[in-house]
């Protein structure tokens, strides 16, 4: 038997069409031809389950070999197999149809993203590393006869009469010159490791040395000896595909470090497994991140029926929960025929749906069920939930009820349980419910205990996503204002109505605020005198509240602010009239003595504020000895 043709196709120059648009990446290949003999092994299994094939299945396995002498790599398996008549259909009508039909609509796109469809042209992948491609085979079928199909990447094709003696099929890859790389062992390992590695039929890849005990030696000491066994690739049966019902938290963290050999266990995970209306299985773990979240994305893998396909999930898990670690296997996310991009249909959006919802119950019941623990792990929770309340209103309906916000003696509240515990103290004139916070408690210790000396409640908003979570809240609790407790002094952060007389006369007043004008002179900084407790700073220096929060959003590439340049300082400086250093200024015989007054003052002010540096700390603390001297 000897058959030559041409594949019917409109198109003559097929093949570099195929390779610029369909694969972003030439190591796709060994994926595409490795997958296919899984599914032909897959095939005659289902087979032999529902009686229709009755003879002996073997070992089923796919083998992976490189001849780096011959240039050619090969990928056998003794799957279904294949008559002539089926290679000249499903290798030659149905995938070239499927090459038209992609390049009647597709050769003028610019983008890979933009090639959406499956084409049956996942063989074809070879020839973007191979010059010349060789198919042997021989059907399950009772009587077949073995074919060859040879092709050289042209429209033109031979079947002849095969030698191949038992069921399944080889394909053999004469490598091209600009392609010698993945003649490489090491290249190859790579690449099965990385889309292999949990294919549920055997992947063997060459042989690899083992230790095995070789009896004892004269003084009863153990000896050892090198023997070679298969290099099997894959774990056939990873943790998501069985019932976690039979698994134990051992088995998911023994899991977790098999994907993430160098990470710290994790704080907990989520089994998902569902059927309809679409299939999905995996585990998603929530890792242990604190505040630094910006290199962690990018850590989840998905699959197709165990075939690795991409970490890019965006578009499949919420832009949340991208923080998050683990594995999604669904034959149900659409992917174009390359296979490495995702597009956002119904199903997709459905999946998104579903993995926010399993993570809302997920904390909803770590919260009602193990409240310690999970207070414990919250400065790692708490970035995911805050996260995904700002960016998903659906989440945050779910988080609002366990989200906490901490205190600075260390205590946690839900927000419900915040609003009683800050009853009716924390109310200013309109009746606005006022939530005081830090940033940075040590830094802010004064104006932290100045607040706590009134009574009131400071809570810690330290991390990197707060700025944004703050305003989000506030447009979500009715009546209520958030304000950084160094903000303002704090009968003004609280403005209760209640008038405080000042000691001094309204010509003292406006003397005292130019003195401070002259001493400080700079326009970044507004002074004004206010009628404080005596006990209050006699200075404080404070960026209002407006704002820092803007400042801080745009330290986080939010506000908007970047296209117009930073936003500039502005401080505001509160001279306390009531203070016995006001009269001591006024009092002062000299312009220049009243002035540095004022100056030392305003600097203890910036020093506080961590604001003094450069030559005016070396000058303040110059003219601190100075005065010590004196």
């Amino acid at each position: 038997m000897q058959e030559k043709g041409t594949i019917s196709i409109h198109t003559e120059n097929i093949f570099p069409i195929i390779k610029k648009f369909l694969y972003s990446d030439h190591e796709i290949f060994l994926r595409e031809l490795v997958s296919n003999a899984v599914d032909a092994s897959q095939k005659i299994k289902r087979l032999a389950a529902l009686g229709e094939y009755t003879g002996d299945l073997g070992q089923l396995q796919v083998e992976v070999s490189v001849n780096k002498k011959k240039k050619t790599i090969t990928i056998s398996d003794s799957g279904l197999g294949m008559t002539a008549e089926e290679i000249k259909k499903y290798i030659n009508q149905i995938a070239f149809s499927g090459a038209s039909e992609f390049v009647e609509k597709f050769k003028d796109a610019g983008d890979a993203k933009e090639i959406i469809g499956k084409f049956g042209l996942g063989f074809y992948s070879a020839f973007m590393v191979a010059d010349n491609v060789e198919i042997d085979t021989l059907s399950y079928q009772e009587g077949a006869e073995p074919a060859k199909w040879i092709c050289d990447g042209s429209t033109e094709f031979e079947i002849t009469e095969g030698k191949r003696k038992t069921r399944g099929t080889t394909i053999t890859l004469h490598v091209n010159k600009d392609s010698e790389e993945f003649l490489e062992e090491s290249r190859i390992q790579n690449i099965l490791t990385k889309y292999a590695k949990f294919l549920p039929i055997e992947v063997k890849f060459g042989e690899k040395d083992k230790s095995v005990e070789d009896g004892e030696d004269k003084d009863g000491k153990k000896k050892w000896k090198t023997v070679k066994e298969d290099n099997i690739i894959n774990n056939t049966t990873p943790l998501w595909t069985k019932a976690p019902a039979d698994l134990t938290d051992e088995d998911y963290l023994k899991f977790y470090k098999e994907l993430y050999p160098f990470s710290e266990d994790p704080l907990f995970w989520i089994h998902l497994n569902v059927d309809y209306p679409f299939e999905l299985t995996g585990i998603l773990y929530f890792p242990k991140i604190k505040n630094d979240f910006e290199i962690q994305k990018n850590k989840i893998q998905l699959y197709s029926r165990q075939v690795f396909i991409t970490d890019e999930v965006k578009d499949v898990v919420p832009e949340f929960l991208m923080l998050l670690h683990g594995v999604i296997d669904s034959p149900d996310i659409p992917l174009n025929v390359s296979r490495s991009y995702l597009q956002s249909d119904g199903n997709v959006k459905k999946i998104n749906a579903y993995i926010t919802k399993k993570v809302g119950e997920k904390l909803g019941d770590l919260f009602k069920k193990e409240r310690e623990s999970y207070e414990k792990k919250w400065d790692d929770i708490g970035l995911f939930v805050k996260y995904g309340m700002i960016s998903e209103e659906k989440f945050y309906d779910k988080a609002k009820d366990f989200v906490l916000v901490k205190n600075t003696e260390k205590k946690c509240f839900t927000l419900k349980e915040y609003e009683t515990h800050i009853e009716s103290n924390q109310v200013d004139k309109d009746k606005n419910k006022i939530w005081l916070y830090a940033t940075n408690p040590a830094k802010q210790d004064a104006f932290i205990s100045s607040a706590i000396d009134k009574g009131y409640d400071v809570l810690v908003f330290d991390t990197p996503i707060d700025s944004h979570f703050i305003n989000h809240m506030e447009m979500k609790l009715e009546n209520t204002q958030i304000k950084r407790v160094d903000a303002d002094n704090i009968d003004k952060l609280i403005d209760k109505d209640e008038k405080r007389e000042m000691v001094i006369t309204d010509e003292q007043k406006e003397s005292l605020k130019g003195i401070f004008d002259t001493a400080i002179a700079n326009k970044t900084y507004t002074v004004a005198v206010e009628a404080l407790a005596p006990s209050d700073a006699p200075v404080s220096v404070t960026m209002p509240e407006f704002m820092r929060r803007m400042k801080d959003m745009q330290a986080t590439g939010g506000g908007g602010f970047n296209m117009f340049g930073s936003m500039p300082d502005s401080y505001n400086v509160t001279v306390n009239g009531n203070h016995k250093l006001a009269d001591k200024i006024l009092n002062a015989s000299e312009t220049e003595a009243k002035e540095g007054l004022a100056k030392q003052a305003f600097d203890l002010a910036l020093l506080s504020q961590g604001l003094l540096e450069g030559k005016a700390l070396t000058d303040f603390i110059k003219r601190s000895t100075a005065i010590l001297g004196e």
